[in-house]
């Protein structure tokens, strides 16, 4: 019997649920809310490095303590305009698609959260006191692409061109960093990546729909996180040297 193949445009529910909050927080803004009502919602949970600086000149911000907190996910569920949008929902359907296959919804959920709080901790630390609000999902998705490296290039995974991206395509055990950074494909993809933002933090290039100076630090903050913490999130089993199964160690148990 041939084995058929997972539908492309089989989007996990997550990954469109997700993309549904960013549609919803974006029309919300365009047609629910006053100019002044959006920029409160801007500053309570658009993050603001200023907020978290003993010299701002904003004054107190609305939100308090739990803002300080809740704003280094939140910003990840607003965009500049509906390009903006659009541009990040194209980037997230793969990618994302890809981790909520092998993560479930759980691990998925928390795993965004991780990677914008990474990439909002970056451009914390390298824009003290910046007034300007950082939004976007471009973090998150940063490191979706990144942990995907992890296991898309691996034989049986989903972008091994011996193999079809069926379900199973997807639970391929993922190798250890220091042997993913060896293979050459994936070197390469992330020496480009990392080029390309660090052109961005170098030049005048913009990213179609953004007004405002791209966080290129933000992104690589994600990128790394999603680099080094997959596998604290990864609920397929490595295999281990004295398996003798004969089965080469995959776990294909489900994601919790």
């Amino acid at each position: 019997m041939t084995r058929r193949s997972e539908p492309i445009f089989n989007v996990p529910a997550v990954v469109i649920a997700v993309i549904a909050a960013c549609v919803f927080v974006h029309l919300a803004r365009a047609y629910a809310l006053s100019d002044d009502e959006d920029i409160e919602f801007l500053v309570t949970f658009a993050f603001i490095p200023a907020r978290y600086s003993s010299t701002a000149v904003l004054g107190e911000l609305p939100g308090g303590v739990g803002a300080d907190i809740w704003t280094f996910v939140t910003y990840a569920f607003i965009h500049g305009s509906a390009m903006h949008l659009v541009f990040n929902s194209i980037w997230l359907l793969p990618f994302g698609s890809a981790l909520a296959r092998r993560l479930g919804t759980v691990r998925f959920l928390a795993f965004f959260a991780a990677t914008a709080a990474a990439g909002a901790a970056l451009h914390l630390a390298t824009n003290l006191g910046s007034v300007q609000p950082v939004i976007g999902a471009s973090a998150a998705i940063s490191g979706f692409m990144a942990a995907s490296v992890r296991f898309a290039f691996q034989r049986g995974g989903p972008l091994d061109m011996l193999r079809g991206p069926d379900a199973g395509s997807y639970r391929v055990p993922a190798v250890p960093l220091l042997a993913a950074l060896r293979d050459r494909r994936i070197a390469v993809f992330l020496g480009a990546w990392f080029a390309l933002n660090l052109l961005f933090g170098v030049s005048t290039l913009a990213v179609p729909g953004m007004e405002q100076a791209i966080a290129w630090q933000a992104h690589i903050g994600g990128f790394l996180a999603g680099l080094l913490l997959f596998p604290l999130f990864d609920p397929v089993a490595v295999p281990q040297p004295d398996d003798r199964s004969g089965s080469g160690g995959e776990n294909l148990s489900p994601p919790q």
